[in-house]
């Protein structure tokens, strides 16, 4: 079960969704594609501010919207009026048995209870369907970003490639990874650095130290110097369906 400072991390999404929602990369579509498969009716869970939703809803996906915070809730609505929105968690999703092909959860399932979530997945997942993860990670086979991300992090966050660890009763049947480039600017890292959760947590003091590392990496770099830049990123997904019983 995740921890108190976990906890307290996850719980720093309850506001600030206006800028979650303009700041954070979406997904490349390449990706999206192939995690939906022929999935019809989908479950976002952990949906946020809809960047996945959005892509799923855009490829004739019939999509149900699950976060636990009515400010994410607001903004995906805004959005995309369309899709139906509930409020709840991966321990107790507010939908019935074997209502849904297909379960995304996109930059969440490391806030879960593992164990609980994987069997309400499994319990509102048709016979075939699948879980899809989804994780985003600033590639830091790049010199410049590998410095970024030592930058943001130092002092508040271990960085590092995410890894999903699964309840009994998912196992992992499918991987991809994707390298693409999130066009930004210089202002939109430093922007998209307030809402990383580690510095929603920190004092006033160590965020403003954070910020001041973060711009001294960017005055370092050709890539950065300017006012538009390419930040490289990767984002990888897993498949996970309930194993197959003798």
């Amino acid at each position: 079960m995740p921890d108190a400072r976990n906890r307290a991390h996850a719980d720093s999404f309850q506001r600030g969704a206006d800028g979650y929602h303009l700041h954070r990369p979406g997904y490349p579509g390449e990706t999206v594609s192939w995690l939906l498969g022929g999935a019809v009716d989908v479950l976002d869970l952990g949906a946020g501010t809809g960047k996945l939703t959005a892509e799923l809803v855009r490829r004739g996906a019939t999509v149900t919207a699950v976060d636990p915070s009515d400010d994410m809730l607001r903004v995906l609505r805004s959005r995309l009026p369309q899709v139906t929105t509930l409020r709840g968690s991966a321990e107790q999703i507010p939908l019935a048995d074997a209502s849904v092909d297909l379960v995304t959860v996109a930059q969440a399932w490391h806030w879960v209870d593992a164990e609980a979530a994987s069997a309400e997945v499994a319990r509102v997942l048709r016979p075939g369907g699948r879980l899809a993860l989804v994780w985003n990670s600033r590639d830091e086979s790049v010199g410049w970003v590998d410095e970024l991300s030592a930058a943001m992090h130092q002092g508040l966050h271990e960085a590092g490639r995410y890894r999903p660890t699964l309840g009994a009763g998912l196992v992992v049947t499918g991987q991809r990874a994707d390298s693409w480039l999130h066009h930004t600017t210089r202002a939109g890292i430093l922007a998209l650095s307030t809402t990383r959760s580690y510095y929603l947590v920190a004092p006033p003091a160590e965020q403003q130290a954070m910020l001041g590392r973060i711009e001294a990496v960017l005055d370092r770099h050709a890539e950065t110097s300017g006012t538009a830049v390419d930040l490289p990123y990767l984002t990888e997904c897993w498949l996970a369906e309930p194993p197959v019983l003798a």
